[in-house]
């Protein structure tokens, strides 16, 4: 298809290209002024009882300690946690981010620290729905030394590093304009195209646009 007929399927579903500008205006708006959007978020540790040896817990994470809490973290990852994190009011989108607070030669999952995050559209929602999410997972670290049986002064305990807060979501709107813009033109040129040649196409197999080719009677 030569630049020449392009311009006149353009010019033939001008309709589908005032769509397009149309629908494009509406995204740009929502870029312009979005709809307010905060995370919560808090770090959550896991420490070791506190022993003679070890007064400090903060001075003896261990690997185990990590696995476990990495066992909790796919629990509430799973159909039944997701569901359990539901009847517990959290609401919106929340991840449970493991952290590495050691260093580059830290293997992943050492230190048992989790990050916990929620997306709202208010700052107490999402503080809210973090507190819910770390109360959750502590009793989830209790539940499963308690089915082992593990005495109450010598269990591991999970405590807040980092107070849940809430900071709102500050996007880029100029890369937001640049995508919504080239979106909508790349959408109303391809549906202009698509649309005129599937029109023409119909049009031509119309039965009465059909020649009938019927035999000449010759004259002797």
């Amino acid at each position: 298809m030569s630049p020449g007929n392009v311009a006149d399927a353009l010019l033939r579903r001008w309709y589908v290209l005032v769509a397009a500008l149309l629908l494009t205006a509406a995204g740009a708006y929502h870029v312009v002024r979005p709809a307010p959007q905060y995370v919560g978020s808090a770090v959550v540790v896991l420490k070791p009882p506190v022993t003679q040896n070890q007064p400090n817990q903060l001075t003896n994470l261990q690997p185990p300690l990590a696995v476990l809490s990495y066992g909790v973290i796919r629990q509430l990852e799973s159909p039944a946690g997701a569901k359990e994190l539901k009847a517990a009011g959290v609401r919106g989108t929340y991840h449970l981010v493991p952290r590495n607070s050691g260093t580059s030669a830290t293997p992943r999952y050492l230190i048992p620290s989790l990050q916990v995050q929620s997306q709202a559209s208010g700052p107490e929602a999402a503080v809210t729905a973090v507190t819910r999410i770390v109360d959750v997972y502590t009793r989830h670290v209790d539940a499963v030394q308690k089915a082992e049986k593990v005495p109450a002064e010598a269990r591991i305990t999970a405590t807040v590093l980092t107070s849940p807060s809430a900071a709102q979501v500050q996007g880029d709107k100029m890369r937001g304009l640049a995508g919504t813009a080239l979106l909508g033109a790349a959408g109303g040129i391809v549906g202009a195209l698509w649309l005129d040649r599937y029109l023409l196409s119909r049009r031509k197999d119309a039965p009465g646009r059909r020649r009938r080719t019927e035999p000449v009677p010759v004259v002797s």
